[in-house]
């Protein structure tokens, strides 16, 4: 079975990629490896990649989805039967500083994935959504069946979107699609624009971190070895009588900020400097996922706890990011 993962060189990617390695699919990745964080990070998950790979079953090309001709020519030239779709461009708070750049990937570039996915006969469809597009959304735990007509960044607007015409594609061509809303995903080798990855680093070295709304954050933090779980899930998932589906992907509990920090610091040895700040554009204040759908459908049962989640991270942060960045 031959599988495209696109954003193959990021975080999410790259846990993925390396698990289904080892479960013996043949996978090929794409990344356009942008600078939106430091490519050298990206670079290093694809060589581990390539060391890892068995009899040629993996393989990577350089690529931006939002380049129609040459996601063309992969298509032309692999015969392709599944596509996980996570290349995007992430953050969203970066969706104010640079808004084209999510129209592009996100818009543009997924569209560019369905429409050859169509022409070249794929058989199924798999994509990130995010977690943002609940938005303000009151009633919590947040499951599925939720109105999300009101986004509250620019980036999860573009996760609706994805959603939206995903499913038009699902009906008009009955190809199955199944979207994905990620809640919070944190682990090793991890975005360094992240929370975590970046209180990590400040409290390490001795530098304030920016706390925005700390008493009032609350975040369902996903491990990425549970996230990948449910991905490899909806991989085996057979929803032929169905064609479109939306899972949540996430911990099934909250946790607060001031709590997260505090887990940090416990495994750093040291004390945060804070520096308090009020809630920022497009952020929302709570996420947690009703996972009952995915329980159902895919056997979802996430198993890192969050306390071992962090000593995982921050342990891996010190051998690997000291040493080697």
């Amino acid at each position: 079975m031959k599988i495209l993962i696109t954003g193959a060189a990021g975080f999410i990617g790259y846990h993925l990629t390396s698990r289904m390695l080892n479960e013996g699919f043949d996978i090929l990745g794409i990344d356009n490896l942008n600078d939106y964080y430091d490519p050298q990070l990206k670079n290093k998950r694809i060589s581990l990649l390539e060391d890892q790979k068995k009899d040629g079953m993996f393989s990577f090309v350089e690529c931006d989805i939002s380049d129609r001709n040459n996601l063309k020519k992969i298509y032309e030239n692999h015969s392709i039967e599944i596509v996980v779709n996570l290349a995007a461009q992430a953050g969203v708070r970066y969706s104010l500083e640079n808004p084209l750049a999510y129209i592009s990937s996100n818009i543009h570039g997924f569209q560019n994935i369905l429409d050859l996915s169509v022409e070249y006969k794929a058989h199924k469809i798999i994509f990130a959504s995010s977690s943002s597009v609940y938005g303000g959304n009151k009633s919590i735990p947040y499951s599925e069946d939720l109105n999300v007509q009101k986004p509250v960044s620019l980036y999860a607007a573009t996760k609706i979107s994805n959603e939206v015409v995903a499913h038009s594609y699902s009906h008009l061509y009955k190809i199955p699609i199944i979207g994905l809303r990620f809640f919070t995903v944190y682990g090793k080798w991890g975005r360094p624009d992240m929370a975590y990855f970046k209180f990590t680093d400040k409290i390490l070295n001795n530098e304030v971190i920016d706390v925005y709304a700390k008493n009032e954050m609350k975040r369902d933090f996903t491990h990425i070895d549970d996230v990948v779980d449910g991905i490899i899930a909806s991989i085996h998932y057979s929803n032929e009588k169905k064609p479109f589906e939306l899972f949540n992907l996430g911990n099934n509990e909250m946790v607060d900020l001031s709590k997260f920090i505090e887990l940090i610091e416990n495994e750093c040895g040291k004390k945060a400097k804070i520096n308090d700040l009020p809630k920022q554009k497009g952020d929302v204040l709570k996420t947690y996922a009703d996972i009952s759908k995915a329980s159902k459908y895919l056997n979802y049962s996430p198993k890192t706890k969050i306390n071992d989640g962090i000593r995982e991270f921050v342990t891996w942060y010190k051998n690997y990011i000291k040493e080697e960045l």
